[in-house]
């Protein structure tokens, strides 16, 4: 009777993950950044039109200021809209008033041409919200302190301008300066939020801590109107300068990456940082000790070993199934020439000792059981072998015994 061959074993069933399980385990997070995505959008679309042109003296939004300027055309002052450097520096001169809107934003080569045109011009310059960024070469003899609430404040100075208005909304910055002859009104936490700077020609430069009061949904509240004519009125002409990206003047080119990039973006950047790391760390937390769990079925260790020779293979790992057989033998030749299992793996405890019982020679002993990996498949097998030999060597098999005389 003929004994039918056996089946050919089944193929190793892929240790790499599909298309589909990828997709399964990222559809929920690629959602989720959809949707905040989607709300994102939204939120900008709606609010877009809130703040669409800001401060500038033609737009009619609640942040615009064309009411501002229609006040000061009603008393013959006119306004002139510039967004570049030198168009704001050539109208510099004793008739003329120029508002500078977010000096902050402007490089060291812009604010140095704009102080170059307004000192000793015998103009005004009113500055909206300076900080630190521009007070050093706008306004060397003042100096930004620190920021504050918006609210209605009192004069508090002797400027006639200001005792004329009365309380305005103001305050954002505060300042301090050392040179006389300065008014510094509107007060907040002992420090002025408006600051006037006498200079040479007749000139002054004004500093206000908050633009709020040119608002158009501001500008009839308290005295807001009041003073935004007497600061802006004083000269016949008014140069609103409201600085744009596109300006050739601007000088961005000395200025490193990090220094064009807004100081929001770099919070938002250090708080996903912050937020990257502690989720790491919660997701590599431990709850308590490791729990043994019974398996379901009990699985044959032949069918244990099978299936991790078959992954090793499937990924050429060839050192670690030489270590998991060198790691076995010298387990077991360990405890055939007497050698303590706490030294199993020491090679100057288990090399003299199984050459002594062999009378082999320790170079060949020692690569077998604690030299490199095999080069390829071929290589491996030859090395079980040869670790089956060592064994028998020092334990014959019970075939063995039967076969000696």
């Amino acid at each position: 009777m003929t004994t039918p061959a056996p089946a050919p074993p089944a193929p190793a069933a892929p240790v790499s993950p599909t298309a589909r399980e990828l997709w399964a385990k990222a559809r929920g997070l690629l959602l989720a950044a959809a949707v905040l995505a989607l709300a994102g959008l939204a939120i900008a679309a709606l609010r877009s039109g809130d703040r669409h042109g800001m401060l500038d003296p033609r737009s009619a939004d609640r942040y615009g200021s064309r009411a501002t300027a229609e006040l000061l055309a009603d008393r013959g002052v006119d306004t002139t809209v510039v967004t570049t450097t030198a168009e704001a520096a050539a109208a510099a001169g004793p008739d003329t008033t120029l508002l500078v809107v977010g000096p902050d934003l402007l490089s060291a080569h812009q604010q140095s041409s704009l102080r170059a045109a307004a000192s000793g011009s015998g103009g005004r310059t009113v500055l909206l919200a300076p900080g630190p960024a521009s007070m050093d070469l706008l306004t060397p003899g003042a100096r930004a302190v620190e920021p504050t609430s918006v609210r209605g404040l009192p004069p508090a100075c002797d400027a006639p301008y200001a005792r004329r208005a009365g309380r305005a909304d103001l305050g954002g910055i505060t300042y301090t300066t050392s040179l006389e002859g300065a008014d510094a009104c509107y007060p907040s936490a002992g420090l002025p939020t408006l600051l006037r700077l006498p200079e040479e020609g007749g000139g002054d430069t004004v500093l206000l801590g908050a633009p709020d009061l040119l608002y158009n949904h501001r500008l009839a509240e308290q005295g807001n109107a009041s003073l935004a004519l007497q600061l802006l009125g004083s000269r016949p002409h008014l140069v609103w300068y409201l600085p744009s990206p596109d300006d050739g003047t601007a000088g961005n080119g000395d200025r490193s990456f990090t220094e064009l990039v807004p100081s929001g973006w770099k919070w938002g950047a250090l708080q996903l940082a912050v937020a990257a790391a502690l989720a790491a760390l919660w997701r590599a937390r431990r709850l308590g000790p490791l729990v043994p769990e019974r398996l379901p079925v009990t699985v044959p260790a032949s069918e244990t070993t099978e299936g991790r020779a078959r992954l090793y293979r499937q990924t050429n790992a060839r050192d670690r199934a030489a270590d998991a057989l060198r790691s076995a033998a010298r387990g077991r030749l360990a405890a055939l020439v007497g050698v303590p299992s706490s030294q199993a793996h020491l090679p100057q405890a288990l090399v003299p000792a199984l050459t002594a019982r062999t009378g082999g020679e320790g170079p060949s002993v020692h690569a077998l059981l604690f030299g490199p990996a095999p080069a390829d498949d071929d290589a491996l097998v030859r090395l079980a072998d040869e670790l089956d030999l060592l064994e028998n060597r020092i334990a014959p098999s019970p075939t063995d015994k039967d076969r000696t005389p």
